[in-house]
C-alpha cells in the first residue's frame, strides 16, 4: 500500500511541477501514469484529467487556460488528488495501530493521544512531520511516567536521557539485569530509541535546511512511527503492570 501512495504522490508532484513552470521527464510521467491508470485499486478515485492527459504536453494544454496563477493550479491538483490519497492512507494503517491507540487513549492524556494520531496520520503525506511527532510521543510518555513516579528531570534534558531514566525506574535498564540475553535485548531497545531521536534531529521538520538537504520517504516515517508506537505501548503497559 505504501508503494501505491508513493507512486500517486510522485504523479501528483510531477503534474504540479509542470503546472508551475517546471519540466518533469515526460517518459517517466507516461510510464507512471500508465501504471496508475491500469491499477483497479486507483482508477475509481483517480482525477479525470490524469486519465485523459496521456502526456505532460496534453496536461499543460488542459491546465494553462483553466487557472491563471501557480497557486490556483497547485490547489486544484491537491484537491483533485485528495480523495485518492486519503483513501490509500486509510488503508495503509499498520496492524498495531488499534492496539497502540487503545493503550494510549486509556491514559486520558490528550497531548499523548494527539501526538500518536498526528504521527500515524502523517506517515505517508508528511514523513518529516511524522518523525517529529514520533519523537514527541515518546518524550511525552517518558515524562508522564517520571512525573507519576515523582522522578525529577530537567525540562531541557535530551530524549535519550529521559528514556534512560524511565527505563531505570521501570527496571528495564540493561545495567539492572545480569542475564545476558535479556540484557542484550534491553540494550538493543535502548539503542533503537537513541537512533529514533537521531533520525528526528537529522530529518524531522523541527530544523532548518542547509544547501544540501535530505527528505525522508514514507517508508522511513513508517519505521520511526511504528517503533515509537510499539515502544510507547511497552513502557505504558510495563508501568501499569508494576503499579
Amino acid at each position: 500500500m505504501e508503494d501505491l501512495i508513493v507512486k500517486v504522490q510522485t504523479l501528483q508532484n510531477m503534474l504540479i511541477g509542470r503546472a508551475t513552470g517546471e519540466h518533469p521527464d515526460n517518459d517517466e510521467y507516461v510510464s507512471l501514469r500508465n501504471e496508475v491508470v491500469s491499477n483497479s485499486k486507483l482508477s475509481r478515485n483517480l482525477p479525470r484529467f490524469v486519465k485523459t492527459c496521456r502526456s505532460l504536453q496534453q496536461f499543460w494544454g488542459f491546465i494553462k487556460p483553466k487557472f491563471g496563477t501557480y497557486q490556483e493550479r497547485r490547489q486544484f491538483i491537491w484537491d483533485e488528488f485528495a480523495p485518492l490519497l486519503n483513501r490509500l492512507e486509510e488503508q495503509s494503517t499498520a496492524p498495531s495501530d488499534p492496539s497502540v491507540s487503545s493503550v494510549l487513549s486509556d491514559l486520558e492524556v490528550d497531548h499523548i493521544s494527539e501526538a500518536w494520531s498526528k504521527a500515524a496520520d502523517r506517515r505517508a503525506s508528511d514523513p518529516e512531520g511524522a518523525i517529529t511527532q514520533a519523537r514527541t510521543l515518546l518524550e511525552s510518555v517518558c515524562k508522564l511516567i517520571l512525573d507519576e513516579e515523582n522522578v525529577a528531570y530537567d525540562s531541557s534534558e535530551k530524549f535519550p536521557k529521559l528514556y534512560h531514566k524511565t527505563a531505570k525506574q521501570l527496571n528495564l535498564a540493561p545495567s539492572q539485569h545480569t542475564e545476558d540475553l535479556f540484557k542484550a535485548i534491553l540494550g538493543n531497545c535502548q539503542a533503537v530509541i537513541g537512533k529514533l531521536g537521531a533520525i528526528r534531529n537529522a530529518h524531522g521538520d523541527a530544523h532548518g535546511e542547509g544547501t544540501k538537504s535530505y527528505r525522508p520517504a514514507a517508508r522511513h516515517a513508517e519505521l520511526a512511527v511504528n517503533l515509537s508506537g510499539a515502544t510507547a505501548t511497552f513502557l505504558v503497559r510495563t508501568w501499569k503492570a508494576q503499579r
